[in-house]
């Protein structure tokens, strides 16, 4: 089963294309990242993927919902980590996911449950009552994640999740998205990073706004290394 599905997608700013004819398919429990150098298009995929910009032409599907024809039901299946952050730095944590929870319709003890658990399994509990601003880099990531598991959604995209923090916080963020792919969860990773790939995982390479690769990672390195294909396909620094 496809948990995201993009066909067809282009998208221009004026005279700039930032995504030329775009496709590409996730399968249901599959992380897959999405590698390309700054500027590639990601994040102009993304802002489509999230409806924030709607394609003139293409397809894009959610969880087996069309988000043309049925907006409210794909992106309802949809749980979204922007590159920027979009935490109200004034909240605490806990106030921050009550607030998204009650977006979704999520209220009193279904709410409280849900926010435990995503706190429990971000390691986060103990700081539920930190405001945002006192949050290192890492530990605002772990509340975006755990805001955007509140609703259970399906599939799940992440936008250059990891830009800014240390070594170690990234490794442990990277393993967390693998761990939900493996619980069953798509997850869509966006990235100009090459070591956040694993060898087994989907890989889609996006380059001047048009896909140059898919397939498993392995397979797209061969007999190299994934950052010698990578620079080798799009001739920049990984």
């Amino acid at each position: 089963m496809t948990g995201l599905e993009a066909r067809g997608l282009s998208y221009s700013y004026g005279t700039k294309r930032a995504l030329d004819d775009v496709s590409f398919s996730v399968s249901s429990g599959t992380f897959c990242a999405l590698l390309g150098p700054n500027g590639a298009g990601k994040s102009t995929l993304f802002n489509l993927l999230t409806r924030l910009f709607v394609a003139p032409d293409g397809q894009i599907t959610i969880a087996g919902h069309d988000l043309r024809q049925s907006p409210r039901a794909a992106l309802a299946q949809l749980g979204i980590v922007f590159q920027q952050t979009t935490l109200d730095m004034n909240l605490t944590v806990q106030q921050n996911l009550s607030y998204f929870a009650a977006l979704h319709g999520l209220s009193g003890r279904a709410a409280r449950s849900r926010i435990e658990s995503a706190l429990d399994q971000l390691d986060m509990r103990e700081r539920a009552g930190e405001k945002a601003r006192t949050l290192n880099g890492g530990h605002r990531r772990r509340t975006e994640i755990a805001r955007a598991l509140l609703h259970d959604p399906s599939v799940l995209l992440l936008d250059e999740p990891t830009v800014g923090l240390d070594a170690a916080t990234r490794a442990s963020i990277t393993d967390y998205a693998h761990g939900l792919a493996d619980e069953g969860k798509t997850i869509l990773w966006a990235t100009h990073l090459t070591d956040e790939v694993q060898p087994d995982d989907d890989l889609v390479i996006l380059h001047q706004a048009q896909v140059l690769a898919t397939g498993k990672a392995r397979d797209i390195a061969g007999d190299t290394s994934l950052q010698e294909r990578f620079l080798a396909l799009t001739g920049t620094g990984a």
